[in-house]
C-alpha cells in the first residue's frame, strides 16, 4: 500500500516558515527558527557536520522524519536556494522531484539523491514521487508556495510543525492563501521539548 503524503516544517510563533528573501535564508533570523534541529545528532550525521550532538525526542523526530521518507517533492524556489547551500552529498538520499517550468536532465548527487525536474505540474510530480517511494511516505519538502498548492489540492494526508520560540514579523507564512473552506484538521500529537513544540495534524476534506 502506498504511504502518506506529508510535510514537516519549522514555524515561528507568528506563523512564518522562511524569510521573504532567498538571500536571508542563512541569516540570523532563519538560524534562530531552526535552532532546535542544528544540535541534533542525527541531523549532524546526515549533513556530515561532525560527531557528537544531542539525543532525545527532538533527535528522534528528525530521524523518524528521514526514515519514513521514500521520495520528496519541492518547488523550484527551494531547489534554487538549496543548490547553493546543500553539501555535495545532498541530505535527502532519495529521489527528489522538483516542480518547475525549466527543462533539465536529472541531477545525480553522491549518497543516493537524484533531482528530477517535472514540467507537468504538482500532480505529475506527486505520482512520480509515489512510484519512487514505494511503501514509504512522500514528503512535500517546500517551499511554502509548493506546500500550499498541495494542501489546497487536497493531496496532503498529514503534516508536522516544529513551533520555534522565535518571532519573525514578516516573511513567508505557512498558510497564506489556504482554502480553509476545503481543509479540515485533526490533531494527532503534541509534544513539547526544551527547544520546540512539535504539532502533528491529519488533513481531511471539509
Amino acid at each position: 500500500m502506498a504511504g502518506k503524503v506529508f510535510f514537516s516544517v519549522s514555524m515561528s510563533l507568528d506563523g512564518f516558515i522562511a524569510p521573504e528573501s532567498l538571500g536571508d535564508l542563512m541569516g540570523q533570523q532563519w538560524r534562530e527558527l531552526q535552532q532546535w534541529i542544528f544540535p541534533q545528532r542525527f541531523f549532524r550525521e546526515n549533513l556530515k557536520l561532525g560527531g557528537g550532538g544531542e539525543e532525545g525526542r527532538d533527535n528522534d523526530i528528525v530521524r523518524e522524519t528521514f526514515q519514513r521518507t521514500g521520495a520528496s517533492v519541492m518547488g523550484k524556489r527551494m531547489f534554487d536556494a538549496g543548490e547553493q547551500m546543500w553539501p555535495e552529498e545532498a541530505p535527502f538520499h532519495t529521489p527528489v522531484f522538483v516542480v518547475t517550468h525549466t527543462e533539465r536532465d536529472p541531477w545525480e548527487r553522491p549518497g543516493g539523491t537524484t533531482f528530477h525536474f517535472v514540467n507537468d505540474g504538482i500532480e505529475t510530480a506527486l505520482d512520480l514521487a509515489r512510484e519512487a517511494a514505494g511503501d514509504r511516505d512522500v514528503r512535500i519538502a517546500g517551499g511554502g508556495a509548493t506546500i500550499l498548492e498541495y494542501v489546497n489540492a487536497g493531496l496532503v494526508d498529514e503534516f508536522s510543525v516544529a513551533l520555534s520560540p522565535v518571532l519573525f514579523g514578516s516573511g513567508i507564512r505557512l498558510f497564506e492563501g489556504v482554502d480553509a473552506s476545503r481543509v479540515a484538521l485533526e490533531q494527532v500529537r503534541s509534544e513539547p521539548s526544551s527547544r520546540a513544540t512539535h504539532l502533528t495534524y491529519a488533513v481531511h476534506a471539509r
